[in-house]
């Protein structure tokens, strides 16, 4: 039987690193593959017909030539380069944050189809808001709407990879929740009753908790009602996703320093 020396696949970029003087390392993920890196030789030249097939974000058809150390790029071709999205930088900082998530949250050559699923139906939903904002009187209600596409991303990534975030009962005694003041806790994975305040890393609002709720309940980003939030909501819902990111993950992302920036001026 004649062994396998290339192979087909669509790719989502996540980031690059340059190699040497014209080569990239591409860091990808798959469908069936999962987050795998590749080498695409001669990429930086000018004349290369590759590069704008592989810059960050952009969904792509891939020939990879299997490689002793790492595979190998050997032809691109976009299937969507989101052109609206990497123009917008409001837009391309989100996408970049959502791809740094994967990155550090899914592990290499581990086949993780729907990860790859919601990624693309999420920079899809950008790129759809990058295309409105341009036609919009009201681009602070388009740049709301991609923040809770961002939290939604963050509760659906969260629960593919086996940390779900409990939002229905208390985390700690089981109770059902209440449309009252909670408490939160990321060390127990979510909210926690009156009951169990002495557990409480924070207070969560009844409002808040609506919203994480309706975001963990919609299996599709469609599915999701356009909600009319203010400020203070929207930004308790980004400390309570963050403060458990950042349990699980053990560090901070890049991409929060410059999503806090444009948050403060645009919204």
């Amino acid at each position: 039987m004649r062994e396998q020396r290339s192979y087909s696949t669509e790719a989502i970029i996540l980031k690059h690193t340059d190699l040497g003087e014209a080569d990239r390392i591409l860091t990808l993920l798959t469908p069936y593959r999962g987050k795998i890196r590749a080498v695409a030789k001669g990429v930086r030249r000018p004349l290369s017909k590759k590069t704008g097939h592989l810059e960050p974000l952009c969904h792509s058809q891939l020939q990879v030539a299997l490689g002793r150390n790492l595979d190998i790029v050997t032809q691109a071709q976009s299937i969507h380069a989101l052109p609206l999205l990497h123009l917008h930088m409001w837009y391309m900082t989100c996408g970049i944050y959502l791809a740094e998530l994967i990155e550090r949250f899914v592990e290499d050559a581990n086949r993780h189809t729907d990860v790859y699923k919601l990624l693309l139906e999420a920079l899809q939903a950008l790129e759809v808001d990058a295309a409105q904002v341009q036609d919009s009187n009201q681009p602070d209600t388009l740049h709301t709407r991609s923040q809770l596409l961002i939290r939604y991303f963050e509760i659906k990534l969260l629960a593919l990879v086996g940390y779900e975030p409990v939002f229905r009962a208390c985390a700690h005694c089981l109770t059902e929740l209440q449309p009252v003041e909670n408490g939160f806790t990321p060390a127990l994975g979510g909210t926690l009753c009156p009951q169990c305040r002495h557990l409480w890393g924070r207070a969560l609002s009844a409002p808040a908790l609506k919203v994480m709720r309706i975001l963990q309940r919609c299996s599709s980003w469609s599915q999701v009602p356009h909600l009319r939030l203010d400020a203070r909501v929207l930004a308790e819902v980004d400390a309570i996703m963050r403060s458990l990111l950042r349990y699980h993950l053990e560090r901070d992302l890049k991409s929060w320093t410059f999503l806090e920036n444009f948050t403060s001026q645009q919204i």
